[in-house]
């Protein structure tokens, strides 16, 4: 199954890039948003990059990165976390109960939200590949 979104009105489609190749996606980004970002090897593992689309929380630019393990999709967010410290509080990010597992981390200035509808166990698989390939 490939992932494909529809723009929204006023977004064009230039916003979204669909591709299952690293190095098209982690440059894709460059002068898109005001920082950069390491992507895990995925090549030995049982999740799959579909691609990635610019997002915001607020007015904060970030990366919106997709995945897929076992027909779920899992999205993992990335945003300067200087950007975001006016906008987040411990509240905002304690657990909740939600119909959906999220693992969260602040690592070289980043903050990382890796969230979907995947088990707790391949969510922290994949964020775990991201501490290990930002390290």
């Amino acid at each position: 199954m490939r992932y494909r979104r529809v723009p929204l009105e006023g977004e064009v489609e230039s916003d979204l890039l669909i591709s299952t190749d690293r190095h098209t996606v982690k440059p894709w980004f460059q002068g898109k948003i005001p920082f950069a970002f390491d992507l895990p090897e995925i090549q030995n593992s049982e999740f799959s990059l579909l691609g990635g689309r610019m997002t915001y929380l607020g007015q904060t630019p970030g990366a919106h990165l997709i995945y897929d393990v076992r027909k779920h999709h899992i999205s993992v967010f990335v945003f300067q976390e200087q950007s975001l410290r006016a906008r987040l509080d411990e509240n905002s990010l304690s657990p909740k109960k939600l119909s959906f597992n999220m693992e969260t981390w602040s690592q070289g200035g980043l903050r990382y939200f890796v969230i979907g509808d995947a088990s707790a166990a391949d969510i922290s698989s994949l964020a775990k590949l991201f501490k290990t390939s930002a390290s």
